[in-house]
C-alpha cells in the first residue's frame, strides 16, 4: 500500500521501477545456442547447419539458405553434431531399441566411421557408417516409446476431389470426394508397430435432368430427372500381438441408389496378417465374423426384403510404392452363413500421380456387387462400377 502510494505520489518513478526491471532482465545469462552441426563432403565443401536425422543410409541435413538437403554417406568426409543422437544399427532389434541397449551421444565421422560419444563416461562406440540403418534424435526416441498419441495427433492421409458439369439437352452434373485417413502407433517405421486405425469415406453424387416439353402431337412430355447416390464409410482398428499379425475391429455403411440399397451396416471383428512389407509393397490379409444389416429402398414391387445376416468379410489389401505412382488395390468379399444368397463383393483401384508439393491426379474404380437384390421394375443390376478421377491432396501428420 505504502508503495502504490508513493507511485501515484511521484508518476516519474513507474519508468525508474520499469527500467531497473528491464536492465536486470537483460543482464540475466542467456543460454548459448548450440554451436552449428558440420558436413564436410568429398570434394571438399563445408557446410554449416543442423543435423536432423539418417534413414537407410542418407543424411538429412539443414543448411540455412540451402534448405534441407539430402546426402548419401558416401559422399561426406567428415561430421561434427553438437547434440546427441541415438544410432540404431541394421541389426538392432525392436527389444534392443525399447530398452535403451543402443548407441547414443554426440557424432562424429572420418573415413566411413562413425563415433558416438555418450554424454556420459560410457564406452566410446565406433560403427561403420554402412552398418548404420537410422539415427535419429533423442527427443524423436522418447516420443516414440513413450508418448502416446492424442486422438488428433498421428493422422496421415489423402483428400481427393472431383466433379463435371454439361449444360445441353440435357443437363448434367456430378461430384465424386473422398477422405482416407491412417495413424499408425509408432509413426516410424523402426519401432515394433503396436496399433494401426484406419477411417475412409468416399461419395459419388449425380443428376441427369431432361427438361419437359411438347411432343409432336401437342402432348406434354414431364421432366425427367435421373440420380445417382453412392456413399461408402468404413473404420478398422488394428491391434499388434506380432509384427505380422493382428487382431482387428471393423465397422462398415454403404448406400447405393442405384441398387436400391438404403443402408448396409457392418459390425465385426476378426484377425488379419501382414503377408508381404517391405518398403516398396505391402499385403495385408484379413478375416472376420460380424452382423450385417441391410435395408433396401420400398416400392410398389419391394416390400420387406431387409435382411439381419451373420457372415464373414474376407479381404485383401494390396499397396505398391514406387517413383513415379502409388498403386493401391483392395478386395474384400463378404458372407453370409443364414442367407447364402444374400453375398457381396466389392473392388476399389488406385493410382495415384505425384505431381506438385502435396498435390497429385487420382485415377481409379469402384465396383461393387450385391448379389441379393430386391425384385424392382425396371430390374435392379447386381453390380455397379465407378470410374473416378480426380486432384489429390496428401496432407502428414507433424507428430
Amino acid at each position: 500500500m505504502l508503495f502504490s502510494r508513493y507511485l501515484v505520489a511521484r508518476p516519474g518513478s513507474i519508468m525508474v521501477v520499469l527500467l531497473a526491471f528491464a536492465v536486470a532482465a537483460h543482464a540475466a545469462p542467456q543460454k548459448p545456442a548450440p554451436a552449428p552441426d558440420v558436413i564436410v563432403l568429398s570434394n571438399g565443401d563445408t557446410l554449416h547447419g543442423k543435423f536432423l536425422r539418417s534413414v537407410n543410409g542418407t543424411v538429412i541435413f539443414q543448411s540455412g539458405p540451402l534448405g534441407e538437403l539430402h546426402i548419401k554417406w558416401s559422399n561426406i568426409k567428415e561430421l561434427r553434431t553438437s547434440e546427441p543422437f541415438a544410432v540404431l544399427e541394421k541389426s538392432a532389434t525392436s527389444h534392443q531399441i525399447e530398452s535403451g541397449h543402443i548407441p547414443r551421444g554426440q557424432l562424429t565421422m572420418s573415413g566411413q566411421m562413425l563415433t558416438v560419444e555418450p554424454v556420459s563416461h560410457a564406452t566410446i562406440a565406433q560403427i561403420p557408417v554402412k552398418n548404420v540403418s537410422i539415427v535419429t534424435s533423442l527427443a524423436t526416441l522418447q516420443k516414440q516409446l513413450g508418448h502416446h498419441q492424442g486422438f488428433f495427433q498421428g493422422w496421415n492421409g489423402t483428400a481427393t476431389a472431383g466433379a463435371s458439369l454439361v449444360t445441353a439437352t440435357e443437363n448434367q452434373y456430378s461430384v465424386t470426394v473422398g477422405v482416407s485417413l491412417d495413424r499408425l502407433s509408432p509413426t516410424v517405421s523402426w519401432l515394433r508397430r503396436r496399433n494401426n486405425t484406419q477411417f475412409d469415406f468416399n461419395e459419388s453424387y449425380g443428376k441427369i435432368t431432361q427438361p419437359a416439353y411438347y411432343d409432336a402431337t401437342g402432348v406434354l412430355v414431364p421432366a425427367l430427372i435421373t440420380k445417382t447416390a453412392i456413399y461408402h464409410v468404413d473404420a478398422e482398428r488394428d491391434q499388434y500381438f506380432t509384427p505380422r499379425f493382428f487382431a482387428l475391429a471393423q465397422t462398415a455403411f454403404d448406400h447405393n441408389f442405384s441398387q436400391n440399397l438404403q443402408l448396409q451396416q457392418i459390425y465385426g471383428s476378426g484377425i488379419g496378417w501382414t503377408a508381404i512389407q517391405t518398403p516398396r509393397q505391402q499385403v495385408d490379409l484379413k478375416a472376420t465374423i460380424q452382423y450385417e444389416k441391410q435395408q433396401f429402398i420400398a416400392s410398389a414391387t419391394n416390400q420387406n426384403q431387409n435382411q439381419n445376416l451373420i457372415g464373414s468379410t474376407y479381404a485383401a489389401n494390396y499397396a505398391l510404392h514406387l517413383k513415379p505412382f502409388t498403386f493401391q488395390q483392395s478386395i474384400g468379399y463378404i458372407s453370409a452363413y443364414n442367407n447364402p444368397k444374400a453375398y457381396s463383393a466389392n473392388e476399389t483401384n488406385k493410382l495415384v500421380f505425384p505431381t506438385w508439393k502435396n498435390l497429385a491426379l487420382s485415377v481409379g474404380t469402384i465396383d461393387s456387387y450385391l448379389n441379393f437384390v430386391p425384385a424392382t421394375l425396371p430390374p435392379t443390376k447386381r453390380n455397379s462400377f465407378q470410374f473416378v478421377m480426380g486432384l489429390n491432396y496428401a496432407f502428414h501428420s507433424s507428430y
